[in-house]
């Protein structure tokens, strides 16, 4: 359950967490080495200093208690204090009451504690000042003012070592993280290359960095290759296919043509009809390596179905055509024949249909609206599945067909990485296709 809460919150981007991954064992070690050297080296070094000026702060007390009369403590404290380099005032009229040490102090607790624990008398100690360490203890003539360098009672600047182990941690991890870059680089080459093939572009692509990121790139660009491979020989056999069928066909009807037209008019139609059927098999089967991607403008493509369909003499409108109207980068022979095949599929089951196209920063959206019977929506993944007709949705006394309109228009949406949508029309009340392609 910790691991799962945890988990919410890592980075998710692969840089991040090998940032991560550097930085986290760097602030755990200076941590570690701040506790335990500044902690206990710093804290045993400065106890060992103050104790060393606590025996000439007892000295000068004890002298002062020891002299009959002020005149004579003051002298005689001002002759020692002088070589031990202890400012002395007696009595002090400036005494405070608590002890003072400022906020950020490694060493201010253990000076004070070591002066109370060896000197007695001690009224209060002073750190306000960090070059400079006040001592007030009790004396028979009054309290007396102590004033030494804090060199003397604790090593100096401390906090050096945290600057130094600041610096240098920061200096490794731009270091590591310049070599890690160079790591993770190939890993979002191949990671665009995939990408892009996704959509339908052969990105140029060439494995480099450690010896497993080369094996993965190797084995990305082999399977494109032999994805490459079948589909080239896929387009020859179904050219071949193609040919070999359309010629006894046309032989066909070459032979119907001779015959009494009343008796041949149902064979022609059989042939017209395995020839729609034909080239609806070819359509699914076919691929677009020959329609390059281009810039093309999504606007000419919906003016271009809307002139087809009016020399037609079909009931088709535009709806809107939304965003910016920028070349994008598409296959505009794919994306014409998605688009005739959902136009199409709108006017065999209904009466009147509408396009239009929405242009965003992150993707392309195509749609076809009819006033026909609709899918329904749990029925929406089958009617996308190939050679599948929806009794209940599409009447097939409405025109012959395979089912392989949607399929068709489903594959196109891949190769530009991609989906084709089905919902509910709420203009017409009909079936809505949206054709959504990632920029």
């Amino acid at each position: 359950m910790f691991f799962g809460w945890l988990k919410k919150y890592m980075p998710r981007g692969i840089y991040a967490r090998a940032g991560l991954i550097l930085v986290l064992p760097i602030l755990l070690l200076q941590l570690l080495v701040s506790v335990v050297f500044i902690q206990r080296h710093f804290e045993g070094v400065t106890r060992s200093m103050t104790s060393a000026v606590n025996i000439e702060l007892r000295f000068l007390v004890d002298t002062a208690n020891a002299q009959p009369n002020l005149q004579a403590a003051l002298a005689a404290v001002a002759q020692i204090g002088g070589p031990l380099e202890i400012a002395t005032t007696l009595p002090a009229g400036d005494a405070v009451v608590a002890d003072i040490k400022p906020f950020v102090d490694l060493t201010g607790e253990t000076v004070i504690a070591t002066l109370r624990d060896e000197v007695p008398g001690i009224l209060a100690v002073s750190l306000a000042d960090r070059r400079r360490v006040v001592v007030w203890a009790n004396t028979r003539h009054g309290p007396m003012k102590m004033e030494l360098n804090r060199r003397r009672v604790s090593a100096s600047n401390p906090h050096q070592l945290i600057v130094i182990m600041v610096v240098l941690g920061g200096l490794m991890t731009a270091i590591a993280y310049v070599f890690l870059r160079n790591q993770l680089r190939p890993i979002k080459r191949m990671a665009r290359a995939a990408a892009d093939y996704g959509k339908g572009r052969i990105t140029p692509f060439t494995p480099t960095g450690a010896v497993e990121v080369r094996a993965a790139g190797m084995a990305f660009l082999d399977m494109r290759n032999r994805l490459e491979r079948q589909t080239q020989s896929r387009t020859m056999m179904l050219s071949g296919v193609s040919h070999d069928l359309r010629t006894p066909l046309t032989r066909l009807r070459l032979g119907l043509s001779m015959l009494d037209p009343q008796e041949a008019a149902p064979l022609i139609h059989d042939v017209d009809d395995m020839e729609r059927l034909l080239d609806a098999f070819l359509d699914f089967a076919r691929t677009d390596a020959g329609d390059s991607l281009e810039p093309t403008t999504p606007s000419s493509i919906i003016h271009a179905v809307l002139d087809d369909a009016k020399r037609m003499d079909q009931n088709v409108t535009l709806g809107a055509i939304e965003g910016p109207d920028d070349p994008v980068g598409l296959r505009p022979l794919a994306i014409r024949r998605a688009m005739d095949n959902l136009l199409g599929n709108a006017l065999r089951y209904g009466t009147q249909a509408e396009i239009g196209v929405s242009v965003t920063d992150r993707a392309l959206r195509f749609w076809v609206e009819d006033d026909g019977p609709g899918i329904p929506p749990e029925r929406h993944d089958e009617a996308l599945s190939p050679f599948v007709r929806l009794d209940p949705a599409r009447n097939q006394d409405k025109g012959s067909g395979v089912g392989l309109g949607l399929s068709i228009v489903a594959d196109i949406a891949r190769t530009h990485g991609g989906v084709l949508r089905l919902g509910v029309s709420e203009t017409l009340g009909g079936l809505k296709a949206e054709l959504v392609l990632a920029r």
